[in-house]
């Protein structure tokens, strides 16, 4: 699976605290993927970071 954060990203840090693994802020306040592909054990997390994005800014590609 590979994760990426999209330009509509406002910076709000629930993917971070969701799963902190995959998601980090970066010095412009905006997330951003740290591994590509997200390892097996971390998928479910990730998923979960996509549904509490409130802008839709996180695309899984399977």
């Amino acid at each position: 699976m590979k994760a990426t954060v999209t330009d509509a990203c406002i910076g709000c840090g629930l993917c971070p605290q969701v799963c902190p693994d995959v998601f980090e802020m970066d010095d412009k306040d905006r997330a951003i993927v740290k591994v590509t592909p997200v390892p097996q054990a971390l998928q479910p997390l990730c998923r979960e970071a996509v549904t509490v994005c409130p802008v839709n800014a996180i695309e899984l590609e399977e």
